[in-house]
């Protein structure tokens, strides 16, 4: 038995991980919340799950006071979160979620030796200048940053937990030229720094966000991306993580 430190909303929790008595890992993701928080009551399995990611857009250009707001409403329901600001949430969210050590933007999370998180938040350029679009060299240097750092815990982790960790990107925004970055009007306004990460590394699963009306699924390579879509349209996902493995259901 390995006992590990985990860390939620700045308080210590001890978890016991068996290494022969193996239980599958519960995570539902989903994101463009903003504020509508209520939605998120009704996903099936969301008090028991043992992991929540939020993907971005938390707010409507909002701030500290907002994402709070948001937090409260949903770590009521369970506190187990990680999440990163969208391209909507002001630099105020990405500062709020650092200061709650629940932050997973730019960064790598190795989630109870289960699954290793790499997070991007924010997006590219739009023609709205919201508040948190960054240029492409921002976002490969971010994100490949992030992926060296997961590597590196894999590689050290993997040997003690005998069984591959897969690894899971969530981006806030969709890589380029999918399915899942398209507009109404066909064209295609994705990350071309997310997409070239995802060719790159190949995770075993992407999550992606920010084109509401862009949600459902396609393949890069041999990594599949899911766009969840927005809560309040009833978008999210769940991820079943068993012996490596990972079963993916889109609402």
């Amino acid at each position: 038995m390995v006992l590990c430190q985990e860390y939620w909303r700045g308080c210590q929790v001890d978890i016991s991980i068996h290494l022969t008595e193996y239980r599958p890992m519960q995570i539902i993701a989903f994101g463009d919340i903003h504020m509508a928080t209520a939605a998120a009551a009704v996903i099936p399995g969301i008090k028991d799950a043992d992991l929540l990611l939020l993907n971005g857009d938390l707010t409507n250009y909002g701030g500290a006071a907002e994402v709070k707001k948001v937090l409260d409403d949903i770590m009521r329901i369970n506190p187990r979160v990680l999440a990163q600001f969208g391209n909507l949430d002001k630099t105020e969210v990405n500062e709020y979620l650092e200061k709650l050590a629940i932050n997973l933007h730019g960064q790598a999370r190795l989630v109870q030796g289960e699954v290793c998180l790499i997070g991007v938040g924010g997006s590219n350029f739009t023609p709205f200048h919201t508040p948190s679009e960054m240029p492409e060299k921002e976002l490969l240097h971010l994100a490949d940053r992030a992926f060296r750092q997961g590597l590196d815990y894999v590689s050290l982790a993997q040997p003690l937990h005998k069984r591959k960790i897969p690894q899971i990107l969530l981006s806030h925004v969709p890589p380029f030229n999918t399915r899942v970055d398209t507009l109404r009007n066909g064209r295609h306004v994705g990350s071309k720094a997310i997409r070239t990460i995802i060719e790159q590394y190949q995770p075993e699963l992407c999550i992606t966000g920010h084109i509401h009306e862009a949600k459902g699924h396609d393949m890069i390579g041999k990594t599949p991306v899911y766009n969840h879509g927005m809560l309040r349209q009833g978008g999210w996902i769940h991820i079943n993580i068993q012996q490596s493995q990972l079963t993916i259901t889109l609402s």
